[in-house]
Order: C-alpha cells, then sequence, then structure tokens
C-alpha cells in the first residue's frame, strides 16, 4: 500500500518503504545536538534561578518588593521573550544558527551575572527584559539546525534529546539556585551562573561550522522540495525577510493550529512550573525538601517519555508508516493522558495525588517530542523552520504570561487549587482536538527552496 498522507486518525497500515536516498548523519551532528540541549539548559536554568531568589527574605528586603512587584519581575522575562521570538526566528533564517546563538547566549549570561550587581528594582526588571529578549533565540535556532541536519526517520530522536535540555533545565534550576544561595548568597548565585554559563560558547564555537541558509520564495509545492526550474528565480528573489513570506506562513492554517497546540502544552507545563511547588505545600501539605523531590521526578519523567516516544516513532517511520500520521497519534494520546491531572485534584489521599501529578506530567512526554518534529520539521519546510518557530513561540511565551496569573486568580476565587486544575483539562483536550482536526500537510505553508 503507498504511504498514506491523510491526516485523519486511522489504523496505523505499513506502506511500502520510500525509495528516497538515505543521507548519513555524522557523528558531529549528534554531539552538536547534545550541545544545543545543554544550552537549552543553561537558558532554563537562568530564567528559573529567580524563582528561588524571590523567596529569600534579604532578597525581598533588598529589592523593598511586594507581592505585586514580585509579579512583575515573574512575568518581565516573558514579555521581552514574546516579542523578539519572531525576530530572532528570522535571523536564523537569515544568517543561519551560530553566529545569532552566538551573540544572544553572550548576552543572556552577561545579563544574569549583572542581575547580582542591580540596585534597585527598575534594574533587575531591566535585567530580566534583556534575559528574556536574548534567550527568545534558544528554540527558533535549535530547531532551525534540527531541521537542517536531521532525517524525518531521525527527528523524534533527536527532538527528545533536545528536549532533555528543556525538562531538566527546570527540574535542577531552583534547586541548584537555592544551593548556591545557602552557600554564598543571591548575589553570587547570579554571578555564577553567568559567568558558568558562558563556558558553553567555547565548543560552540569551535565545532559548529557557519551554516548558510537557503533563499526562498512562494510556491505550491511540497515541503522541502526544490521546483524544477526556477532556481534562477528563487536566487533572485530576497530571503525571509520578506513580507510576502510572512503572509504565506500567517496564511496557513496548520500554523495556525500549531499555535493553539503549543499553548495548551505549555499552559501546563509553566503552570508546573510555577504553581506545582505551592500547590504540594498548601494543598497536599508536603514539606520544602520533599516537594523539590517530587517536582524533580515529574519533569525528569516527562524528559525521558519523550526520548523514548520520539525514539518508538522514528523506528515505526523509518519501518515505512506514515511519519505525520504516527506523530498525530503519539500527541494526541499524551494529551489525553496529561488531561489526568485533574484525577489528582480530586483524589482523596496524598499518595495518589501525588501519582497523578508525576504520571500526568510525564505522560506529556508522549507529545513533547512527536509534536514538536511534526509542526517545526515534518510539516514545515527547512528554510522557514526559524521563522515558523518564531511565530509558534509567541504563543509559547503567551502561555507563559497567562498560565501563572490565570492560576492565581483562580485559586484566589476559589480557594482551592482544583478549578485551575479543572481549566488545565480544559486546554489539553482543546489541544487534542486541535491535533487531530486541524494539523494537516495539506494546510502547512508552501515554499520553493534552493540553494543560495
Amino acid at each position: 500500500m503507498p504511504m498514506s498522507k491523510s491526516a485523519d486518525l486511522a489504523v496505523m497500515e505499513k506502506p511500502a518503504a520510500p525509495a528516497a536516498p538515505v543521507v548519513a548523519t555524522s557523528t558531529l551532528q549528534w554531539v552538536i545536538l547534545g550541545l544545543l540541549a545543554l544550552g537549552a539548559l543553561v537558558s532554563f536554568v537562568d530564567r528559573t534561578s529567580i524563582s528561588a531568589a524571590l523567596t529569600v527574605p534579604s532578597f525581598k528586603a533588598h529589592f523593598q518588593l511586594s507581592d505585586i512587584d514580585r509579579g512583575w519581575v515573574n512575568s518581565a522575562f516573558f514579555w521581552s521573550y514574546a516579542v523578539l521570538q519572531v525576530p530572532l526566528g528570522w535571523a536564523t533564517d537569515r544568517y543561519g544558527v551560530k553566529r545569532p546563538y552566538t551573540v544572544c547566549f553572550f548576552v543572556w549570561c552577561v545579563a544574569t551575572a549583572l542581575t547580582g550587581l542591580t540596585t534597585t528594582l527598575s534594574a533587575l526588571i531591566v535585567m530580566r527584559l534583556i534575559v528574556g529578549a536574548a534567550e527568545a533565540i534558544v528554540v527558533p535556532a535549535s530547531w532551525a539546525w534540527i531541521r537542517r541536519n536531521f532525517r524525518e526517520d531521525q527527528s523524534g530522536t533527536a527532538v527528545g534529546i533536545y528536549m532533555l535540555g528543556t525538562k531538566v533545565g527546570p527540574a535542577i534550576g531552583a534547586p541548584v539556585a537555592a544551593w548556591l544561595i545557602v552557600a554564598f548568597d543571591w548575589r553570587a548565585m547570579f554571578v555564577l551562573l553567568g559567568i558558568v554559563g558562558l563556558l558553553w560558547l567555547i565548543p560552540w564555537n569551535l565545532l559548529v561550522k557557519n551554516d548558510l541558509p537557503k533563499r526562498v520564495e512562494p510556491g505550491r509545492v511540497e515541503p522541502g522540495r526544490v521546483e524544477p526550474g526556477r532556481a534562477e528565480k528563487a536566487a533572485a528573489a530576497p530571503p525571509m525577510a520578506s513580507g510576502k513570506q510572512v503572509r504565506v506562513i500567517l496564511a496557513s492554517p496548520m500554523v495556525w493550529g500549531s499555535m493553539v497546540t503549543n499553548f495548551c502544552y505549555n499552559y501546563f507545563t509553566f503552570y508546573c512550573m510555577t504553581w506545582m511547588p505551592s500547590y504540594l505545600v498548601e494543598q497536599r501539605g508536603l514539606p520544602l525538601q520533599q516537594m523539590g523531590l517530587y517536582s524533580f521526578f515529574s519533569f525528569i519523567g516527562i524528559a525521558i517519555v519523550a526520548l523514548a516516544a520520539g525514539w518508538v516513532a522514528d523506528r515505526l517511520i523509518e519501518r515505512g508508516y506514515d511519519p505525520i500520521l504516527v506523530r498525530k497519534v503519539f500527541t494526541i494520546a499524551g494529551f489525553l493522558f496529561a488531561s489526568t491531572v485533574v484525577l489528582g485534584a480530586f483524589a482523596d489521599t496524598v499518595n495518589e495525588a501525588l501519582f497523578w501529578n508525576v504520571a500526568s506530567l510525564s505522560g506529556l512526554g508522549l507529545t513533547t517530542a512527536n509534536h514538536l518534529a511534526l509542526c517545526r520539521l515534518t510539516l514545515i519546510p527547512k528554510s522557514i523552520v526559524g521563522l515558523v518557530t518564531g511565530f509558534q513561540q509567541v504563543a509559547t511565551a503567551l502561555a507563559g504570561i497567562v498560565a501563572p496569573i490565570l492560576s492565581g486568580w483562580l485559586l484566589q476565587v476559589s480557594g482551592s487549587y482544583n478549578l485551575p486544575m479543572q481549566v488545565i483539562f480544559v486546554f489539553l483536550i482543546i489541544g487534542a482536538f486541535t491535533t487531530a482536526l486541524v494539523l494537516r500537510p495539506q494546510w502547512a505553508p508552501r515554499v520553493v527552496e534552493t540553494e543560495a
């Protein structure tokens, strides 16, 4: 049976293996992928370290922080992070990954270190804005590099490895920051994290070559294909800076659907980063040490499941199954499994609540690698991955702004964490339905790709 391109969920049938040539992936490419995962880990440690500082009495007294002030400090990162996603996504398509990432990595590490030297609230917020703006490069650059260097039957594993950094980072960020504060103080914590992070730039600049982007123009061709006979016209077309390219992307229902699923996925994960510790302590009565342990298990769980699910999906695709269908099945299964978080909210015992707390976030790992591989690799032409990812990351940043604010308001009006968790359940179900109905190959953006 020929490979099915249908986006409908049906029984997976094994079609004939494609005859496309296989391009070998070098050891260096996997090493650089590990560097990207480590870079993502550094970014999450730097962005979450502030949560530990905001619990320290001397830090709050130094800046004379009220609860409203603490809210502004927490949200400052995501405002600039959201604004710079699309411009920096375009930059990775226009100038390649290596140089923009190098500059931004240096900027956010320096801003993190300088946070330890700030003396006013306004300066503190400015530093958080700078960190958010510079870290906006991480996701678009990483996905652009993965898309250009790994085959379809490797992308799930590649994404799983990369996502280890994005999940281990928040798992260790607050504990590492807390340990440094106890061992030294909050000022030294910021300075040390910023300086140590700069060491990552050494292997990055030694191992990664300058990657030349491609020139593109809109066209009705399959993603990633070169339309014969149009090389001269494509080469003469301007790079991704044109508003015409942006209109092509925004005209794609698939891109809008991916933004919805990105929001739904990240609403849950940002809730876990910001409110799960308080839920475990205030509603389930865990001591701080035990709370940190269960938070760590939850984020390590999603990282392990994401890697395993990506690998299994790759093996199915390698055997000839439709990559779009395979990844959609895993994505929907993850959204549905994660929706069991609502069972933890209404659990009668602490042990039952803790089980669903860890299991629901871990189960979302079925979605993690496969959803992102589908929306940023499988359905997106190589030449516009950075820009499309930038648009998708706006939805991610919006989830980072909305999740803690809305959850806090729901907690205040209801007096319980049950209502915030019910809202999470609703978003996860929306994510599953959107994946099934909207993430279709015929609705993906189309471009003509050719070498510059």
